[in-house]
């Protein structure tokens, strides 16, 4: 194809633009910042040509400036990645539907579409991309625009976005096992290098064109692998202009994408995942991944990683690979979660207090104060299932694991900090953060001039400091504004619980004889419990769709310079609400319920109106276990299925209308075209889902030690689930860099960090743990006791404070069973001085005692704790001793490398040069000396 000298852009001044995608993708043209887009054909720089006037790119009338791609018939091979001529290979696909097909639509609007697309495609063939269209097999209103990248175009664009390359091959020692002498067990768990071949390692730099030769170039055709080639594409799609309008320039292929100017673009596929390619040439990689990795039968092995970060890049790579070690670190966590759980089983039966709460001659004859204005009273003995339970999660054991889990959290962030760094040295993203791009959007807004305070030169910046400060502002505001509405929602919960509770109370009554099996198994207590956690569970979902969308709308008019920054301000929104969401109920249930309600003759009252919630006479611990399970549970089976099913229904329906019975063979590029989009944050969610997995497994795990027994076998299934989604029912993503797992990093230091105060808080405050311990060593034996050893008997009578029913408020309470008699006193869960006594009602000593011991926990425990953390911390480096001298050695013979081809280079053309001199003087000097 003909080559054109300049842009084409059309003037749409005087027409109305019907976009309707907002404005990222527009720059004034006056002030837009210079993109390092450069033009082969002539040599020159489009930015340039961005200084030209805008009226001479061309016009609405100017056709004969548009270049098309050349049109060619399908040529019937299915599993072809090349043009026609089998030669070049298909780099991006950009699909759109031909406007003079569409059906009900407008003609006007369509023209205009149809313009953009040609001015945007004759700018792609300008800047040296090569394209072919082909149209639909299945769909004739569908063309599918191919798209490929020559050999020029990708050295031009390699060294503006400064990508590693291979230089000559490594001479480093690969990463040996730490399991070097189990290997015929865990030569089970590898993949079969036979199948998935180990990559070869390269000494890497920072390509160059003018250091061509020094580059390990033996095939130009695979010297830039397919997901190298597609990132320098999908560069070269995000910066192309199309039209200017009112002095605006639009450009990129996102906002023509959000427009439905194009219906989608995305990289190929290398194969159908269920059988190899037909074409001797092609890989297999995906057919590879789905059979090593995403297939249910390859559950038990580990990840191939190297492929998948070679197949989708090094940030779903690094993904999976955190996912992958952080289900390894979980199977510690959940042998020892197990171990407490079997422990508090198996000595459940062994509980004092519980039998004596299910001995009908104490816990039946103690009458327990009505827990709400219109509730009766009733026997603590009908709480014995529940205590039975409470036994299981509130003993010695759930003290051990909570201590344990708080150094499991340090050694598991430690660790992966190191395998963190190992990955990037072998990804070749230890200098990432020196070579990231601006975004389109922010390159885009780039219209105010600042002097850099470091190179002391102009450059352009797309707000002033005061613009930024208003942003912030906003932004802020904006947050706390959501972050109040969830409260909001936590509070409305509290009085559901409340008014549920007195209505249950009222229809659940004690049945004559006490065998009623809902009476026996369905509590008031329960029965709130349970629904408010289902409705708290909905709620929860809910405004997390709402939030979703409402937190990108505030980080994209943040506008953060790189992708990174983009990803670390949404992935602090997006936690922050999250944390709030899904942790709130449980806060509440911990730390405030049945905290604050006085006792029954000085009751709180919220608002003057609302009774505050009392605890279960066992304490709210079990409560909250129940919390945990329910949302824990509930979570995962509901994203699991929203992963699994949601993708696999789209494509089935989708297949079902587009194919309409016709059994018609469609190329590669067309099957991928009907598969889902994941889009550019789909990643962020599935970091999101574990991060919070991650805060219920540490934050709370002293209520529930089974929590890392879940993750681990939800982290199984969701390893392979997220592998077959990948593969089979989603578009191939443009692959990107990363270095690191991003902002997740410093979250999950802060949950570890929070982590040892919650447990060691609901150990004291929610549990019955130190109460019971001070029972045994203090008041169980004299002077406060009066048995002669330490014992747990008459701990439930000791620790339920005494109040005289004629003390109440209101006088005009009836007891709904006066059939039963009349009580005089009845009995509450605290520690005060009875009635009759000169400070009746006060907290007793006992009370104090308590307190203290509490305080005391919390401190040591804390102290103990953070101080094995910090030393932890500061025994295990970041970066292992190892991978330091190979990232050391690995520079020094690159820039040795580079030097010496330098020096080689400079002696060569000395020599070149000294012989042509030599070869002057001599044609000089023979005459005379003749």
């Amino acid at each position: 194809m003909q080559m054109m000298t300049r842009d084409i852009l059309l003037d749409m001044e005087m027409e109305e633009d019907d976009d309707e995608d907002g404005d990222i993708g527009d720059a004034p043209a006056s002030k837009r910042p210079l993109l390092r887009t450069h033009t082969l054909a002539s040599g020159l720089a489009l930015e340039n040509l961005d200084q030209m006037n805008a009226s001479s790119f061309g016009t609405l009338g100017n056709q004969h400036d548009f270049q098309s791609p050349e049109f060619e018939e399908f040529n019937g091979k299915p599993d072809s990645l090349f043009f026609n001529d089998g030669q070049r290979r298909i780099d991006f696909v950009l699909v759109y539907e031909d406007e003079s097909r569409k059906e009900n639509s407008k003609k006007g609007s369509n023209e205009k579409q149809r313009r953009k697309r040609q001015a945007y495609e004759s700018n792609l063939i300008h800047d040296g991309l090569q394209l072919e269209a082909t149209r639909s097999v299945l769909d004739d209103r569908l063309v599918f625009v191919k798209v490929h990248a020559p050999w020029e175009v990708l050295c031009t664009y390699a060294e503006i976005m400064h990508i590693k390359l291979p230089l000559k091959p490594s001479d480093l020692k690969t990463r040996t096992s730490a399991f070097g002498n189990f290997n015929w067990f865990t030569k089970v768990l590898q993949v079969d290098e036979s199948i998935i071949k180990p990559e070869q390692e390269f000494f890497t730099a920072p390509f160059e064109k003018n250091r061509m030769n020094d580059f390990y170039i033996h095939d130009q055709d695979t010297f830039f692998n397919p997901a190298t080639r597609s990132r320098i594409v999908y560069f070269i799609l995000s910066r192309i202009k199309y039209q200017v309008r009112d002095n605006v320039k639009k450009f990129g292929i996102n906002k023509l994408v959000n427009s439905g100017i194009y219906k989608a673009a995305f990289p190929l596929h290398d194969c159908n995942f269920s059988h190899p390619s037909a074409d001797s040439s092609c890989p297999n990689e995906r057919y590879l991944l789905y059979r090593e990795w995403a297939h249910p039968r390859s559950i038990y092995k580990k990840q191939p990683l190297d492929l998948i970060r070679k197949y989708y890049g090094e940030k779903i790579g690094i993904y999976f690979a955190w996912l992958g070690y952080y289900t390894q670190m979980l199977l510690l966590a959940a042998i020892v979660g197990v171990a407490c759980f079997l422990y508090g089983f198996f000595n459940r039966n062994n509980c004092t207090w519980s039998k004596e709460v299910c001995d009908p001659n104490i816990g039946g004859k103690i009458i327990m104060c009505p827990q709400c204005n219109i509730c009766p009273f009733w026997e603590l003995n009908i709480t014995c299932e529940s205590s039975q339970k409470l036994c299981i999660f509130d003993s010695f054991g759930t003290l051990v694991f909570a201590v344990f889990m708080g150094l499991w959290v340090t050694l598991f962030l430690e660790f992966w900090k190191r395998r963190q760094a190992e990955l990037e040295y072998e990804w070749d993203t230890v200098e990432l953060q020196q070579e990231e791009q601006p975004r389109p959007e922010y390159e885009a807004r780039c219209t105010h001039m600042v002097i850099n305070e470091i190179t002391q030169e102009e450059e352009r910046v797309p707000f002033t400091a005061w613009g930024k400060c208003i942003r912030v502002v906003l932004c802020t505001s904006a947050v706390l504004f959501w972050i109040l509405l969830i409260i909001a929602s936590v509070i409305g919960i509290i009085v559901y619980r409340v008014s549920v509770f007195f209505t249950l109370s009222k229809e659940l009554r004690p049945s004559e004889n006490g065998t009623d099996p809902i009476q026996k198994y369905l509590t008031p207590h329960l029965a709130t419990s349970i629904t408010a956690s289902v409705i708290n569970f909905v709620i929860i979902m809910i405004l997390n769709i709402i939030y979703e969308k409402v937190a990108i709308m505030i980080t994209d008019f943040e506008l953060p310079r790189t992708q990174t920054d983009y990803e670390n301000s949404l992935t602090m929104k997006m936690f922050l609400f999250q944390f709030v969401n899904y942790y709130s109920s449980c806060f509440y249930i911990a730390f405030f319920k049945g905290k604050f309600v006085g006792h029954p003759g000085d009751l709180v009252y919220w608002l003057g109106k609302y009774r505050n919630e009392e605890c279960d006479p066992g304490g709210c611990l079990l409560e909250l276990t129940t919390q945990l399970t329910i949302i824990m549970g509930g979570k995962a089976i509901w994203n699991n299925i929203q992963e699994v099913l949601l993708p696999w229904v789209k494509n089935l329906f989708g297949r079902y209308c587009t194919v309409s019975g016709s059994e018609k063979i469609a190329p590669r590029w067309e099957q991928d075209y009907h598969l889902q989009l994941m889009g550019r944050l789909g990643l962020f969610y599935e970091y999101l889902e574990m991060i919070i997995q991650f805060g219920f497994v540490t934050l709370f795990v002293a209520s529930f030690p089974l929590a890392p027994l879940l993750a681990l076998v939800n982290n199984i299934l969701e390893i392979r689930v997220d592998a077959w989604k990948m593969t089979t029912q989603y578009r191939r993503m443009v692959p990107e860099k990363a270095q690191d797992i991003g902002a997740w990093q410093p979250i999950m230091q802060g949950i570890a960090i929070l982590a040892v105060v919650t447990n060691a808080m609901i150990i004291a405050f929610t549990s019955d743990m130190i109460p019971r311990l001070v029972y045994y060593w203090s008041f169980s034996v004299p002077p406060y006791g009066t048995h002669a050893h330490h014992t747990m008997e008459g701990y439930i009578n000791n620790s339920l404070s005494i109040f005289n029913v004629a003390d109440f408020q209101n006088r005009s309470l009836e007891n709904p069973y006066s059939r039963r008699g009349n009580y005089t006193t009845c009995r509450y869960r605290d520690f005060r001085n009875p009635p009759g006594h000169p400070q009746e009602y006060k907290h007793n000593i006992y009370y104090w005692h308590v307190i203290a011991a509490k305080l005391a926990f919390i401190i040591v425990m804390e102290h103990i704790i953070y101080s094995v953390k910090f030393f932890i911390s500061y025994a295990i480096p970041d970066v292992s001793k190892s991978t330091q001298s190979k990232i050391k050695r690995e520079k020094y013979l690159t820039q040795k490398l580079l030097h010496e081809n330098h020096l080689k280079d400079m002696t060569k053309n000395m020599g070149v040069l000294a012989e042509s001199i030599i070869g002057v003087v001599d044609n000089n000097m023979r005459p005379k000396l003749e």
